[in-house]
């Protein structure tokens, strides 16, 4: 089982969506787990104070060192200590598979305009993005890359062949998919799929495939070749 410690100053967020669909059968069934840890908990003063100035001037406001890192000491033990942020790396297929390969995942979810540098020094942390824009915090993200976590966990989907054609699997996007009704609005389903000849579906998909990721990702390609 996957255990999920999430690091928040709004643990009322979790577990949202990914308590409903397969992610919260999944939870249900205890494929996985999910513990939050309010940030505001490891305050030193009676105003819940977690941020701060930052030190040079600027604006917005800086998560602390010692709060947070209080938080980290007392929660963190084992398993991967993971930072939601966007100056981190790019979250990929590959690195969903790597995670869901793990038993215990610690998730800081950031707030204000970062936290103190010293805190990536002092832990070194697994930075990852979801995409090159602006959140209003990291708990957003956390949510996205668990959801494509936990649907790679064993017993999860039906079929464990479902993720083996999906997008981004073998480097490139996949192939069209089409179900009844045959005809829909003067548009059918391409003859080929009809055909019963599995091989010539299976060639039919591969092309298609490679087109939609020319047409639409063509930097995929570049990454394969």
């Amino acid at each position: 089982m996957l255990k999920v410690k999430v690091l928040t100053l709004y643990p009322e967020i979790f577990p949202g969506f990914l308590d409903t669909s397969l992610t919260g059968k999944a939870l249900n069934e205890g494929k996985w787990s999910i513990e939050t840890v309010n940030i505001r908990d490891y305050a030193t003063d009676k105003y819940g104070s977690v941020d701060d100035t930052p030190c040079g001037g600027g604006a917005g406001m800086v998560m602390r060192a010692d709060i947070l890192g209080a938080a980290i000491d007392a929660n963190h033990h084992a398993g991967r200590l993971i930072y939601m942020t966007p100056k981190g790396t790019p979250l990929k297929q590959a690195k969903l598979h790597e995670l869901a390969g793990l038993d215990e995942l610690t998730i800081i979810c950031n707030r204000f305009e970062g936290i103190d540098e010293r805190v990536l020094e002092v832990y070194q942390p697994d930075e990852i993005s979801i995409g090159d824009y602006i959140l209003t915090g990291g708990e957003q993200a956390a949510m996205v890359m668990l959801d494509g976590i936990v649907r790679l966990l064993d017993g999860v989907l039906g079929n464990a062949s479902s993720t083996s054609d999906e997008s981004f699997e073998n480097g490139m996007l996949e192939y069209p998919q089409y179900t009844r009704p045959i005809e829909w609005k003067g548009l059918k389903v391409p003859e080929i799929l009809l055909s019963g000849h599995h091989e010539n579906v299976k060639i039919w998909r591969a092309e298609q495939s490679l087109k939609i990721t020319q047409t639409t990702r063509p930097d995929l390609l570049k990454k394969i070749s």
